[in-house]
């Protein structure tokens, strides 16, 4: 048991090391990205500081997966140096055995992933994303989605406009028993348009079985309602800035994505990227233990058998590839090409089964 605490406690401290020189390093350089992309915003050296820490968090949580097998090819390097590894198989325990300790370890982590870091991660998301949204376009995001159905805010000749509908077309640009509320400029309401179905052209909307209510003081709304069957409302929105619009999967708590989905798949939207998404969150912990397996499968072995730096380049090829293939998996998971608890568990558990393989391999083989 002292040998098992003794290896989990080295391991943790590697990891610790290992995330924090990457944090480092990712937060320098994306600063300066930064402060290239928003220049003729500009940006201070200050903001753009800001906007590189609010990204840290979300560029550290992307790539937890190789920052776990990096840490765990420099710990059995390290004990490999120190022939403790040679120690502990003397005494009787075989490496595998000794692997249960980095195992538990990894796998704490990746709870604490989804469980701690996770909303630490959406929140910082969600704030970046509103910066970078004012930068760009001068005010926050255009669309959100609750029980009321769809919500968007957009720019005309005549002020703001904010747009309620029931239902929309899967891409946004048809939507169906929408409302329309203009604003003049200091926030007074001018005009409520109800319409049976609205489809976005290029600069402007084209409504079909309208009823305009024009609001003025002291004036009953009813009285001068008029009635269109057809009705065209200028607009700043274009497809691309409304699927923009939508919350990315990573800056929703995965204990918030559950109702998010099922308010997304009642306003007649595709909601299979924050299925996938879920269910990879889920996986994290699987995926974390897969990643110390692989390390482990090609290091776990005495300096003395040379040909230490080929097996840890096939290690971090390995870790890439894993996660190249978590990707690859999820962008067919994303376009349906695969179903959802395919995309999500198969890398995980794919690369556990591999590893532990190699391992059996090189130990009784």
């Amino acid at each position: 048991m002292t040998l098992q605490f003794y290896i989990a406690r080295r391991f943790a401290v590697t990891f610790i090391t290992v995330i924090t020189m990457f944090g480092g390093l990712i937060f320098l350089t994306d600063m300066v990205e930064q402060f290239r992309r928003f220049q003729a915003a500009d940006i201070s050296l200050g903001r753009s500081a800001g906007l590189a820490a609010l990204n840290l968090p979300l560029n550290l949580y992307q790539i937890l997966p190789l920052l776990m097998i990096i840490a765990t090819v420099t710990l059995f390097l390290r004990l490999a140096r120190t022939s403790e590894l040679v120690i502990t198989r003397a005494a009787g325990r075989s490496a595998i055995r000794s692997l249960g300790s980095p195992l538990v370890v990894a796998a704490f982590i990746g709870l604490i992933a989804i469980t701690v870091f996770n909303p630490i991660v959406t929140a910082t998301s969600e704030r970046y994303q509103s910066v970078v949204d004012t930068l760009r376009y001068g005010q926050r995001s255009v669309l959100s989605v609750s029980a009321e159905g769809l919500w968007l805010r957009q720019t005309s000749v005549d002020g703001q406009v904010v747009v309620n509908a029931r239902g929309a077309s899967e891409n946004g640009t048809e939507l169906f028993d929408v409302t329309f509320l203009t604003f003049n400029e200091v926030g007074r309401p001018i005009s409520r348009i109800w319409a049976e179905s609205a489809k976005l052209r290029v600069g402007s909307w084209d409504l079909r079985n309208t009823k305009n209510w024009l609001i003025s003081l002291g004036l009953n709304p009813e009285v001068n309602a008029e009635f269109h069957e057809s009705f065209t409302l200028n607009t700043d929105l274009t497809p691309d800035r409304i699927i923009e619009g939508f919350r990315a999967p990573s800056s929703i708590p995965i204990w918030d994505l559950p109702h998010f989905i099922d308010q997304l798949e009642e306003a007649g939207f595709s909601a299979r990227t924050y299925h996938v998404w879920m269910h990879m969150e889920l996986a994290t912990p699987l995926l974390m233990m897969a990643m110390v397996l692989i390390g482990a499968g090609f290091t776990m072995r005495h300096t003395r058998f040379g040909r230490t730096g080929l097996m840890v380049l096939f290690a971090i090829l390995m870790g890439f590839g894993m996660f190249f293939l978590k990707s690859f998996t999820q962008i067919l998971g994303d376009t349906g090409k695969i179903p959802v608890l395919l995309a999500a568990w198969t890398p995980p558990l794919a690369g556990m089964m591999l590893s532990l393989g190699l391992l059996l391999h090189t130990e009784d083989g």
